[in-house]
């Protein structure tokens, strides 16, 4: 059965902290983000599109400015809450978040395939569901 994909590419500039494996939490530093969604579906809709690219553009958008210059470990859910604890803010984990949300606001007949965030030239975390 075909596949079609449609990726888009968007960066952020966020710092972050992770916790170590010891448990020690690392200094503060920042990074600019960039990040990869790519979509799929079986069947293009009614006009021979995945999706519009400016509809994912958008969901990726809103995403990415709730971290743009700002400290992840202070963003929900890596913040975590009263009864929630924080959530490590891993490349990994940022990337899972990014994939899980985007998955929420996308058409019926697609899929989430992937989410590639870059944490540092040549070094890149990929999320599939």
């Amino acid at each position: 059965m075909p596949q079609f994909e449609i990726t888009i590419s968007k960066a952020f500039a966020a710092a972050h902290a992770i916790y170590l494996y010891d448990g020690e939490l690392e200094p503060l530093h920042g990074h600019n983000w960039p990040v990869e969604v790519t979509v799929a579906a079986e069947k293009l809709d009614k006009i021979g599109v995945v999706m519009d690219f400016h509809v994912l553009e958008k969901l990726v958008d809103d995403l990415i400015g709730q971290l743009h210059n700002r400290n992840v470990n202070d963003v929900p859910p890596f913040a975590g809450e009263a009864d929630k604890p924080a959530i490590n803010t891993t490349a990994e984990r940022i990337a899972e978040w990014i994939g899980q949300e985007v998955a929420k606001g996308l058409p019926e007949h697609t899929r989430l395939v992937s989410v590639r965030l870059g944490e540092a030239p040549g070094c890149t975390a990929t999320f599939r569901p």
